[in-house]
């Protein structure tokens, strides 16, 4: 659930802390005090767009935290997204400054649609922007199988498969098609880059032992020169050469070692040097050999080196990507050559996928149809306690198998009849705003049960309504809270009154500023504002009296 709301330096709240609690969380307050900057600051936290003059006037930035409740779902949503989650809550967090915005989950910077993301495993936000929502037919398809549970869920995923099935092939149609008229020019053209690749007689690696072979080649002469000048300063006919001196050095100290012991050491240490210069001078020697290459050797390399260099130049990067470029134009080659045997093959696989996802799409509908009558007869009892008299609620189901989608071949309306002697119509050409706000909290109510998400906020679900109605709205308010955590925002004292806890939106001038405070009430202020709401005096004994025979009568 929603633990608490943190506001600092947006709009007119310069610096506020609530705590929320479970069951119902009413907020009152006078028109323009700021009740919507609630739904305004969570909805910020959550990724909606901040507008430039959201942030406090006076203020650098402002801020927004939501604390929620953990566990092990939410928890196994955040280990997927990579983002610590050993504590007991969830903290969520936005900075926002007039060039950026910056989301923290725990404490970690994320991207904002990592925060929308798990806001949907956190909260649902009904504004007044979801009467619309409803009337949306893709919204009412939606709801229905939100509904229909894991049946329409498991259904769901097999028409998705069939659907994607059937596009890829349906696609791969299309271009076998699109290639038939110029086949006899593209199998010409393959003909003739696979003979290439072929007739070069392609090695893995090759390219790269040839270019070190051409390089050592092509720096052969310069390696010589200082190869051969090495030689001769080592064991060469100059005179002076390092074995010839290292030699009369070993003569010099055997002159005087039988009367220095340690001038033998010395010399026995030249010895060692004389025989490491030998071994190095027939490496050398040898390397030298190996610098010795024939012109055609060069030239021939040089050719093969140009033909490969050209081969990957068109058709890959290296000698590999070559070869398989070679292996699927073969394989294309064979497909044109056999194009009718291929494209009556992938017809039976077009009717056979197609097959599939009829019988796929079809046991979807039949689930939709069994959770729509469910659906239908559970929301026109609920909505008869939310005091349509006589409604009459089904769902209209056409399909549509010729149409393949991912969704299914289903198309959904809502209908509806909420007076006695009318004819059932789609909800968009019936219902009023204050039916739509009514018939929106008896679809909440009746989807309760089939969704894990903990806290709900409600703004405005009591627009168009009064009177014994709203006493109606509040006792389904306080039923669903009993199964989620409920925040509401209303201005009727009949739904105020089936408050858990009640808070007040208040708007008031300090050190020359309006600002915007959220309290909690205690009982005595609950019979006060309730009194306010009912038009009364809040002090009149008689409004009194009013607001607290209306709290005695709260239970569901």
């Amino acid at each position: 659930m929603l633990e608490s709301l943190k506001v600092k330096n947006l709009a007119l709240i310069e610096n506020c802390e609530t705590e929320f609690t479970e069951g119902l969380n009413i907020l009152t307050g006078e028109t323009g005090a700021g009740k919507s900057i609630l739904l305004g600051s969570v909805n910020l936290a959550l990724g909606a767009r901040a507008e430039g003059d959201i942030i406090r006037s006076g203020a650098d930035e402002a801020s927004v935290e939501l604390v929620f409740s953990n566990s092990e779902r939410i928890s196994s949503i955040l280990k997927s997204m990579d983002i610590s989650s050993d504590e007991d809550v969830v903290i969520i967090q936005r900075k926002i400054t007039p060039s950026k915005s910056i989301f923290k989950i725990n404490g970690e910077t994320v991207l904002s649609k990592q925060v929308k993301e798990l806001a949907g495993e956190l909260i649902d936000i009904h504004g007044q922007h979801e009467h619309q929502s409803l009337l949306n037919t893709v919204r009412q398809r939606d709801m229905i199988d939100a509904y229909g549970g894991e049946k329409t869920a498991k259904c769901l995923s097999e028409v998705s498969f069939a659907a994607e099935n059937y596009v890829n092939l349906l696609k791969e149609q299309e271009e076998a098609l699109s290639k038939a008229d110029g086949r006899e020019r593209e199998i010409s053209l393959l003909e003739y880059e696979i003979k290439e690749i072929e007739e070069a007689k392609l090695v893995p690696g090759e390219d790269e032992e040839l270019e070190e072979a051409y390089k050592r080649m092509q720096s052969s002469e310069k390696l010589t020169e200082s190869a051969n000048e090495a030689m001769n300063l080592i064991s060469g006919d100059v005179g002076q050469d390092a074995g010839a001196l290292i030699s009369r050095a070993i003569n010099a100290l055997n002159r005087v070692s039988s009367i220095d012991p340690k001038a033998s050491e010395l010399e026995d240490k030249l010895k060692e040097a004389e025989d490491i210069l030998g071994d190095f001078s027939l490496e050398l020697s040898k390397y030298i050999d190996k610098l010795e290459y024939d012109p055609d050797e060069f030239d021939k390399t040089e050719k093969r080196l140009d033909l490969l260099n050209t081969l990957k130049s068109r058709f890959g990067r290296t000698i590999d990507d070559v070869i398989k470029y070679c292996e699927d134009k073969t394989a294309e080659l064979e497909r044109l050559k056999n194009l009718d045997e291929y494209l009556c093959k992938l017809s039976e696989k077009l009717e056979d996928a197609k097959k599939e996802y009829i019988a796929a799409a079809t046991r979807l509908t039949e689930a939709r149809k069994e959770a729509s009558e469910d659906f239908s007869v559970k929301l026109t009892e609920t909505l008869k306690e939310l005091n349509f008299l006589d409604v009459k609620f089904y769902v209209n189901i056409d399909s549509d198998y010729s149409n393949v989608t991912k969704q299914g071949s289903d198309s959904l309306e809502f209908m509806i009849s909420t007076n006695p002697g009318e004819p059932v119509k789609p909800v968009k050409n019936v219902a009023s705003g204050g039916e739509l706000s009514r018939i929106i909290l008896g679809i909440k109510t009746i989807l309760a049960d089939k969704d894990d998400i903990d806290s709900l906020i409600f703004d405005e679900i009591d627009a168009g309504i009064s009177g014994i109605t709203a006493r109606d709205v509040g006792k389904k308010l306080k039923v669903l809270s009993k199964r989620h955590q409920v925040i509401s925002i209303t201005h009727l004292a009949q739904i105020a009154a089936m408050a858990d806890s009640h808070f007040v939106i208040e708007k008031g001038v300090s050190d020359g500023k309006t600002k915007t405070t959220i309290t909690a009430i205690d009982e005595a202020l609950r019979v006060k504002e309730l009194a306010r709401l009912l038009g009364g005096d809040e002090n009149s004994e008689a409004a009194l009296n009013n607001a607290r025979e209306l709290l005695k009568n709260t239970s569901v």
